[in-house]
């Protein structure tokens, strides 16, 4: 069982003792947490957003964010079963103060989160984030007295809302899309895509839709991080039914994946590349994505003549950068794109419009379409921490034995090799290293993994 508190949200698992586990104390603790920072940005008045994802957790976790919210006298603005990019819009729609996404993305169904927002529908800060978990351990709250509780409202319609914005956009070609006559298969892994997804095609023109877990009832039909481990199903379905293109997201809606028209993988990372792609043929500029990210991204903008810009692993990392940088496109290699033409948020909606229109004009298979692009293999590993071992002296000492090669050291530790790539970094939700290694050979990408690991067991096991 665990709680995980960062600047990411509160993360952890239902059930157990408070403080161990994502309890009901817990919840009304950093819901007033968060509540009470937001009080102290403006004198009175506060509003917030909720949504949630289609967990089995989802309506207790619910009621005890409405309830809390609404004691410290915010007024709550509820969407139900929603998606987090329509909930990053609502908040800047209503012109609310922030916004919770009740969600923990990709992680199985005993866990469920808070992902918190600020008034422009983004990730709050590193610092504000840390000021929030600082008032959760201070518990210093001042709830509302009777007369001036919180007011609770619902608005179901929100997706419908988040799905006209996007036909809206100059670069989603509803008459393109329309005239392919495209066959998808969804899979949805029994949450809230399940809602969204399927209303985006009708509103896109795809008639011929199959769907496969799609009753967000929360009861997940296989492990939700969409990998192609994962998505055996959906491959499967692909090809019986010869679908010219299968969709997954996560159980928020804010990573998306591909499968081919002949049961192969398109690949997460290349999600965004080909995106990307579709968007600076049409609007030259810049792009940004984290630096555990596929280098074809950086490739196919200067392709295009923009220049790439890589970021900590992070969304509001990616976002912070993408505003500096004046980006037209950004995201992170996970299948998360940013279109900071509708909203600076990791949206698989949006992606779905642009990459069926981008397959549209490109009038052939999403096969071919992926051989059009960079072939880079990347390996994707991750090494359990002991409580004893010193993680920020492991990434020294990993820097310090390839001083001699060039480092990034951002966010971890990143060294090339040439043409090739190993990032360590320290994740910022589990008790881990992730350890990311990219190559155009998939046994050079491995190599280079194992050796880095193999680097790092021989330290912790020496000395610890």
């Amino acid at each position: 069982m665990t709680l995980i508190k960062s600047i990411s949200g509160i993360r952890g698992t239902i059930g157990g003792k408070p403080g161990d586990n994502l309890t009901p104390h817990d919840i009304v603790k950093y819901t007033a947490a968060y509540g009470t920072w937001l009080q102290k940005k403006k004198a009175e008045h506060y509003k917030v957003v909720i949504g949630r994802d289609g967990r089995v957790s989802g309506p207790m976790v619910q009621q005890i964010v409405t309830g809390t919210l609404l004691a410290l006298g915010i007024d709550v603005i509820d969407l139900g079963l929603s998606t987090t990019p329509t909930v990053e819009m609502a908040v800047v729609n209503e012109g609310a103060d922030g916004g919770i996404i009740l969600t923990a993305s990709h992680n199985p169904k005993q866990w469920n989160a808070l992902k918190l927002l600020n008034e422009q529908g983004e990730f709050i800060s590193e610092a504000d984030g840390e000021l929030v978990l600082k008032l959760a351990e201070k518990g210093d709250f001042n709830f509302a007295e009777v007369g001036k509780l919180g007011t609770y409202s619902t608005k179901d319609d929100y997706i419908a809302w988040h799905i006209q914005q996007i036909l809206a956009l100059p670069l989603v070609d509803v008459t393109a899309i329309r005239s392919k006559g495209f066959k998808v298969v969804v899979d949805a892994v029994n949450s809230t895509g399940g809602i969204a997804v399927p209303m985006l095609l009708r509103a896109l023109g795809v008639e011929n839709i199959v769907e496969i877990s799609c009753e967000p009832d929360g009861l997940f039909s296989h492990n939700p991080e969409p990998l192609p481990e994962n998505l055996i199903a959906l491959i499967s379905e692909v090809k019986t039914t010869s679908a010219d293109i299968g969709i997954a997201v996560d159980p928020d809606v804010d990573r998306l994946v591909f499968v081919n028209d002949d049961g192969n993988c398109f690949g997460e990372e290349y999600t965004l590349v080909a995106i990307a792609d579709y968007v600076l043929q049409n609007k030259p500029g810049n792009t940004v994505s984290n630096l555990s990210s596929t280098k074809a991204l950086k490739d196919v903008t200067i392709k295009r003549g923009g220049e790439h810009f890589g970021t900590a692993v992070g969304e509001v990392n990616v976002v912070t950068k993408m505003k500096e940088v004046n980006a037209v496109i950004g995201g992170e290699g996970n299948g998360g794109i940013i279109v900071p033409e509708l909203h600076y948020g990791r949206d698989a909606l949006v992606g779905i419009a642009l990459f069926l229109t981008h397959l549209a004009k490109f009038g052939k298979s999403v096969s071919v379409l992926r051989s059009q692009y960079p072939n880079y293999y990347m390996s994707k590993n991750k090494i359990q921490l002991s409580p004893e071992i010193n993680v920020d002296e492991v990434l020294k000492y990993i820097h310090k034995k390839y001083k001699k090669q060039p480092v990034n050291t951002v966010d971890g530790v990143k060294i090339e090799f040439d043409d090739n790539w190993v990032h360590l970094r320290k994740s910022n939700t589990e008790p881990i290293i992730r350890i990311y290694a990219e190559s155009a050979n998939e046994t050079t990408a491995r190599t280079l993994a194992t050796k880095i690991m193999s680097d790092i067991k021989e330290l912790t096991n020496g000395n610890g």
